[in-house]
């Protein structure tokens, strides 16, 4: 072996192996680690929950907000209080949270068999509405049933929510009994108990309620798995029934002929679609600031109920609107994650029944303060104010929160939670957990002290 000069035999360097490089926008890519977080955030069993319980409730505190900033100004014209809209508002929404505490801890059972009173009620008050004395109209609709001073209740709501109900019960029993392929038992009695509804809203002239009530038809059918033909049929008398229904009134007409106005028209027929975008316009980004809104002084009118996205828009700019948005599409995401993730018949047509009713309704309330659809005066759900709308709309939210917390791996989930403080002690606990808690007092570390014969 060869030596150095000191005599020692020369030191083997280790070769150093170098491996190929990895490019660093494949290792390190921060958007693709931000992906992968956010897929398995979705993937999460309680996402749908949470996106159901905090979408709604964040939509319902900023509805609170906005319904007092844009009603004020109504208020003191009709020599009320200023937060005269507010506190009733914040009443409806008092006991609405109880019917969602309620509605999201009942069983699925429970829920089914309060289909049929739900839609015998509903049908009965919608009768009531056209008995003279009884019922009352408001903005040229007859669909109101005074409760004595200034509360009033549209039964036409408590419809929706009826109809959500029974059609889903009444499709999950016979898709259980294999029915549905025959196409007489998909539609009889859906759609003739629906068209029952729809000719009694349409009674007191609320052509609104009626396109909602016609998409929430539509959505069960299409779950249930309507053939394409049967699907077109319905949606074609639909379709007739409402063309022949605007054509025979000047009013909807008029509104028809708003869509993308920008000026007022002869005799001002498009005064609050065209107030509208001037509202949104002078939003800019971030608003005028709470409170600020000019519109609302007279120039909008249903400046706190069917336009209140309008009136969000100026004050808060397109960074609020855009919010309002992202809420109530995080909501309609959390639906139908729910209904597509269960076993359960019933609870996919309900659940896809309520993200229905929901969203159709945002998006005709949205699309009309836009100008992109005729103002069809149907309130935006959780938002805007109205406690005939608000109420229904809570208790169909704690359907939704039911059914998120029934799905499997949300239940195994939730059962794993553990309270911080009270835990009870088990038999997997520590020694030091099973022996009886010593209060370390002053008497006692001074007894211990002592001798055991010591007194």
């Amino acid at each position: 072996m060869p030596s150095s000069r000191t005599g020692r035999p020369p030191v083997q360097r280790a070769r150093v192996v170098r491996r190929p490089a990895v490019p660093r926008t494949a290792r390190d890519n921060p958007f693709k680690r931000l992906h992968g977080r956010a897929r398995k955030a979705w993937d999460r069993p309680l996402t749908a929950y949470y996106l159901i319980l905090g979408g709604s409730l964040l939509i319902t505190v900023l509805g609170l907000v906005m319904v007092y900033s844009a009603s004020q100004i109504t208020a003191l014209q009709m020599s009320l209080g200023g937060s005269f809209f507010f506190r009733k508002q914040f009443l409806a929404a008092s006991i609405g949270g109880v019917l969602l505490l309620v509605a999201s801890r009942m069983p699925v059972k429970l829920h089914r068999a309060l289909a049929y009173p739900i839609l015998a009620g509903a049908v009965f008050m919608m009768a009531l509405v056209q008995v003279p004395g009884i019922g009352m109209s408001v903005n040229g609709n007859q669909n109101w049933i005074s409760l004595g001073g200034s509360f009033q209740i549209q039964p036409s709501e408590f419809g929706k929510l009826a109809l959500v109900l029974w059609g889903a019960d009444l499709l999950a029993r016979k898709q259980d009994r294999k029915l549905l392929a025959q196409w007489k038992h998909m539609l009889v009695p859906l759609v003739p108990v629906a068209f029952m509804l729809l000719g009694l809203i349409m009674l007191g002239g609320d052509m609104g309620t009626a396109i909602i009530l016609t998409a929430i038809l539509f959505g069960l059918l299409w779950l249930a798995g309507a053939p394409t033909r049967l699907f077109v049929g319905v949606l074609s008398v639909a379709a007739f029934i409402g063309v022949v229904l605007i054509k025979t009134s000047p009013n909807r007409m008029a509104r028809l002929q708003c869509i993308g106005a920008t000026d007022p028209g002869p005799g001002d027929a498009c005064w609050q679609a065209v107030h509208g975008i001037y509202a949104l316009a002078s939003g800019g980004i971030f608003g005028s600031g709470l409170g600020a809104s000019v519109e609302k002084w007279g120039q909008l009118p249903e400046a706190h109920t069917d336009f209140i996205f309008a009136v969000t828009g100026e004050e808060l700019g397109l960074a609020g609107t855009l919010s309002v948005l992202a809420l109530f599409a995080a909501l309609g995401y959390a639906g139908i994650r729910v209904a597509g993730r269960t076993e359960d018949p019933f609870v996919r047509y309900a659940a896809g029944g309520v993200t229905t009713w929901i969203t159709a309704q945002a998006v005709i309330n949205i699309g009309a303060v836009l100008g992109l659809l005729p103002i069809a005066g149907v309130p935006l759900p959780l938002f805007s104010y109205g406690g005939s709308a608000l109420l229904p709309t809570m208790f169909a939210i704690g359907l939704l929160i039911a059914f998120a917390r029934e799905e499997p791996a949300a239940r195994a989930a939730l059962a794993m939670r553990q309270p911080r403080f009270g835990r009870k002690r088990g038999a997997g606990a520590s020694a030091r957990d099973r022996e009886p808690r010593r209060w370390n007092t002053m008497r006692r570390r001074a007894s211990a002290a002592r001798s055991s014969g010591e007194r």
